[in-house]
């Protein structure tokens, strides 16, 4: 008789959606206290909160087009597109919690946080500002740190040896 092994996607699905809850009230909360283009300095040199919007893509890529609403839509379905191929390979993986499967649920759930304000108003909110050495990156979010967080546990997951035998999907009992 074979019994199944319980199946861990509703686990990583609630990664994701934790990830959009926070990325919603952090951007709400700050859309509602900091001015557009006005920030809060937390950390002197090094962190402040701001709020600006993001029309373009990572970086603000494309934000200056010529045609922004071509722009707009075809970042929607780029990002549409990639979370519909995130959550099928979740799934897939979904009988097991393991460094790559919660890395995918971070990147659905940060994809999904963006997704959302860019079909909802046309844009996102960035509102982390960090300074390093005098370097300013770029202002992100919780959804963009989400996604890259992800990744970087996709790339470790990569470099990591693998075990001679993965677990099973099911326990055989005889």
């Amino acid at each position: 008789m074979t019994i199944p092994t319980p199946r861990k996607l509703p686990w990583l699905l609630l990664i994701s959606a934790v990830i959009i809850v926070l990325d919603r009230i952090t951007k709400s909360l700050v859309a509602s206290h900091v001015p557009l283009g006005d920030g809060i300095l937390v950390i002197p040199g090094f962190l402040r909160i701001t709020h600006w919007l993001n029309e373009g893509a990572a970086f603000s890529l494309f934000a200056d087009s010529a045609s922004p609403n071509a722009v707009r839509w075809g970042l929607i379905a780029f990002s549409a597109a990639a979370a519909i191929a995130v959550l099928i390979v979740l799934i897939r993986l979904g009988s097991r919690i393991s460094l790559a499967t919660v890395a995918l649920a971070l990147v659905l759930g940060g994809a999904l946080g963006n997704l959302h304000d860019r079909i909802a108003y046309g844009s996102v909110v960035d509102f982390i500002e960090v300074h390093i050495f005098g370097y300013h990156w770029p202002d992100f979010n919780v959804a963009d740190s989400s996604i890259v967080i992800g990744a970087c546990l996709l790339l470790l997951d990569s470099l990591l040896p693998r075990r001679s035998s993965e677990p099973a999907d099911s326990v055989e009992i005889q």
